[in-house]
């Protein structure tokens, strides 16, 4: 209660009427108990009373108080205090449990020297009640497993009446039920309080499908007949069976099972000595007895390796398998590669793995390494090796990868296609099964089925790269050839009749179906060929802008990446912009036309932002580089005509400018002709692939390098590969989406 002060009738109409000051000339005070009255329940809490003097005259003084006689059981504490005029005294009032109900008062008085006042409160005891109730009749511990400890509030006890509530609580039943007494009610529950029941449910066998079953009573003392003191639990027990490792047709590669009793998820953990120290990702089951199985990964070929199942149920539980062991087998002969690896001292490289595709040499097809040269995972070009080569090769969301599987591109120009050549785009796993596949004969067919203007094509041959999309869409890049001359649609002027070879994209649903098709002959004009005419345009990447949904085209024997009006498929295939010599951009911190980007692959994105003002690298191979005039190119003084660049363009749409941020010029000797690609690494660092640097006794050769991002870049970390082509090379965080290693 509030402290209050208490003022006389007569003072208070003073005051309020006429201003007068609160003195008076006769020493007096008065004594004031609030609140009037009380009730109070034997053996429950005390109530409190504040006691209060008021001066009404004279000097300040002191009053004595004293509680009069209050009826047996009743305790007035303290009975008797002093106070000093205008303060207060809070008074507790107490019925023991040997307190008679009934109605009696409280009289206090106050005594200053010979004045006496006093003021009375009046008190009820009132009779007390037993009564309790439960938050619940029933509680489910819902799964468990066998020998896991999962620990539940199981009700919450009240007591709603005004005695003291005895309890003796009881467990009957299935003793995997115990009482946690440290956290549960104890024997007594005052009036008003609540407690909680805690108990622990730990089977020590399994019972599902059948339920375990106990009884709770909480043994309630001297309450009403029919009060509800009893709650039913029940849950269920499972064994978690051990998972199963078993071998793959990849010889580095396990398939690690588990079958979940309830749903839940699944990691593997996986190491060369029993702290592992490797993980995968995680996959999960929504099925009461689901199998989970995910493929393990990442590991040295004839090598014993520890596994281990952490499984994270979706109602909390955690649990781990037993360790197993698996020794993986030795790595197929024709992907053996020929690495080394430099990190420079005191420079820490980008975590990961490097993800490789080597091409036209030994080994070709996908290699995917750690940072140390270690050969992790590998898959082989199908077929005949020199006929069916990989590339383009890009990884999934599920954790698979893409591949674009054929012939080099130019095989269209002389109808050359071997016996058993392959031209598809594949999904495999990681074990390298295939998920799903389409040939180029099976597109043609869905194309001529499709109808549209533009599916009025024949493609030859899936070549360079496959772009998947957020969507699930692939946009693949095929080719198909056309005899132009000068009245051919389009023309083909100042020359004879020419069979020309251009390229086309199609946007493939998650069904594999043509949805969009986008043909070069319909949008370019075939007048513009500087570079190794018929082959037209030799488009080598299409990368998908998240930002307005167009895509980027790059064509190396135009030297231009262009912007395409894709629009997630609704595009009109009008280019939007051309981005190289000749184009529509003005270069800015360097000099054109030399700088611009020549025989280029592989742009990507440099900035999360994909349009408007946006940064964007390249592998400028520079094979048909232009000199300002006046350059002759190898003269004295001069640059070497031919060298690779890594450039790094701020690109600003609306003001159509291509500024120069970052710009490796690569000295002769590295001068890469084809392939390569270039990107930004997690870290800031750029990361690039020289595929095709000029061969010696042991080439052909590769480098990658991954350098600081500043103007005078600095080699952090570097891969030599000697006896194949590195088309492309990428740093990926693992062999799992979202994890790093």
């Amino acid at each position: 209660m509030k402290p209050q002060l208490f003022l006389s009738g007569a003072l208070l109409a003073c005051a309020a009427l006429y201003g007068c000051a609160l003195t008076s000339s006769h020493a007096d005070f008065s004594i004031e108990a609030a609140p009037s009255s009380i009730t109070v329940i034997p053996g429950g809490a005390a109530q409190t009373l504040s006691i209060g003097v008021s001066q009404l005259g004279g000097a300040s003084q002191s009053v004595t108080v004293t509680a009069g006689a209050v009826p047996a059981g009743v305790t007035v504490t303290p009975a008797t205090f002093s106070l000093t005029i205008g303060s207060l005294a809070q008074i507790s009032v107490s019925a023991s449990a040997a307190a008679v109900p009934g109605a009696a008062g409280i009289t206090f008085t106050g005594t200053s020297g010979s004045l006496t006042h006093e003021t009375a409160v009046s008190m009820t005891i009132a009779s007390a009640s037993t009564t309790a109730s439960l938050s619940a009749a029933s509680y489910d511990f819902g799964n468990n497993l066998v020998n896991n400890t999962v620990t539940g509030t199981v009700v919450t006890v009240s007591n709603t009446g005004s005695a003291p509530l005895t309890l003796d609580p009881a467990l009957t039943g299935d003793p995997s039920y115990t009482i946690v007494s440290g956290l549960s009610c104890g024997t007594n529950l005052a009036p008003g309080a609540h407690c909680d029941m805690v108990l622990n449910y730990l089977p020590a066998a399994a019972s599902a499908p059948a339920a375990q079953m106990a009884m709770l009573n909480m043994g309630f003392d001297d309450v009403p007949a029919g009060t509800p003191q009893t709650v039913a639990i029940s849950g269920k027990s499972f064994a978690l069976p051990a998972g199963i490792v078993a071998p793959t047709d990849n010889p580095q590669v396990a398939l690690y099972t588990m079958t979940l009793p309830f749903p839940g998820s699944v990691t593997i953990h996986f190491g060369t000595t029993a702290g592992y120290g490797l993980q995968t990702w995680t996959q999960s089951t929504d099925a009461p007895g689901g199998e989970v199985s995910i493929f393990v990964a990442g590991m040295l070929a004839s090598t014993l390796y520890h596994m281990q199942a952490a499984v994270q149920f979706s109602n909390g539980i955690a649990a781990t398998d037993a360790d197993h062991t698996f020794t993986t087998k030795t790595a197929l002969a024709n992907m053996r590669i020929t690495v080394t690896t430099t990190t420079t001292a005191r420079m820490t490289p980008q975590p990961g793995l490097e993800l490789l595709n080597p091409l036209a040499g030994n080994p070709s097809g996908v290699v995917v390494t750690d940072l140390s040269g270690n050969v992790l995972w590998t898959y082989a070009n199908p077929g005949t090796p020199g006929l069916n080569f990989i590339d383009g090769v890009k990884t999934l969301p599920d954790g698979n990868f893409l591949l674009v599987i054929g012939p080099s591109s130019s095989v269209s120009l002389t109808g050359a296609f071997a016996p058993g050549t392959i031209t598809e785009l594949r999904e495999v796993n990681l074990a390298g099964d295939t998920v799903r596949e389409i040939t180029i004969d099976d597109l043609n067919s869905e194309l001529a089925a499709a109808g549209c203007a533009e599916c009025a094509v024949k493609l030859d041959n899936f070549h360079h790269d496959v772009e998947p999309l957020p969507n699930g869409h692939w946009l693949a890049v095929a080719n198909t050839t056309r005899v132009l001359s000068a009245t051919s649609q389009p023309p083909l002027t100042g020359a004879a009749a020419t069979t020309v070879l251009g390229d086309v994209i199609v946007d493939l649903d998650q069904n594999l179906w043509p949805v969009w098709v986008w043909n070069e002959f319909n949008h370019l004009d075939p007048n513009r060929h500087p570079m190794q005419f018929p082959d037209w345009t030799h488009t080598n990447a299409v990368v998908y802008s998240k930002d307005d949904h167009n895509i980027l085209v790059s064509m190396r024997h135009q030297n231009w990446i262009l912007k395409v009006n894709y629009n997630d498929g609704v595009g009109d295939g009008s280019i939007v912009w051309r981005l190289g010599t000749g184009g529509d951009f003005t270069l800015a911190g360097g000099s054109d036309p030399a700088d611009w980007e020549f025989a280029q692959h592989a742009p990507a994105f440099f900035s999360a932002n994909t349009a408007g003002v946006f940064s964007l690298g390249v592998m400028d191979n520079g094979d048909d580089r232009i000199f300002p005039g006046g350059v002759t190119c190898g003269s004295a003084g001069a640059p070497p005509c031919h060298f690779t660049t890594v450039p790094v363009w701020q690109i600003d749409e609306t003001a159509k400018t291509a500024t120069l941020t970052f710009h490796q010029i690569l000295p002769a000797g590295l001068f890469s002709n084809f392939g390569g690609n270039a990107e930004r690494l997690a870290n800031g660092n750029v990361e690039y692939d020289l595929c095709s640097v000029a061969s010696g006794p042991n080439g052909p050769f590769s480098y990658v390098y991954e350098v600081t991002s500043e103007a005078s870049p600095q080699t952090v970390w570097s891969m030599h590969v000697s006896g194949t082509f590195l088309y492309r090379a990428f740093r990926i965080p693992s062999l799992y989406p979202g994890v790093q290693w």
